[in-house]
């Protein structure tokens, strides 16, 4: 899987948070959203790890340290 997992962690500070900031990223690419790397794949986790690996996707943890579940993800342009 491009990119690779491991190298995602370093974005983030778990594989949960990884997947709950890609989740709801795919889920507004699903909506409309445009992408916001260069990537032939139309698959929208795929796109939603791309963004994170290339810094487009910010993760923000709550004030407890996780994640809010009902919190969108931060994407660098307010664009979407």
């Amino acid at each position: 899987m491009e990119p690779a997992i491991d190298s995602l962690i370093d974005k983030v500070d778990s594989k949960y948070s990884m997947v709950i900031v890609s989740a709801r990223r795919a889920r507004q690419l699903l909506a409309g959203a445009r992408k916001k790397v260069d990537t032939p794949s139309d698959k929208p986790v795929t796109v939603a790890l791309q963004e994170l690996a290339a810094g487009v996707l910010r993760f923000e943890p709550d004030e407890d340290g996780g994640v809010d579940p009902l919190r969108r993800p931060a994407v660098a342009d307010p664009d979407r």
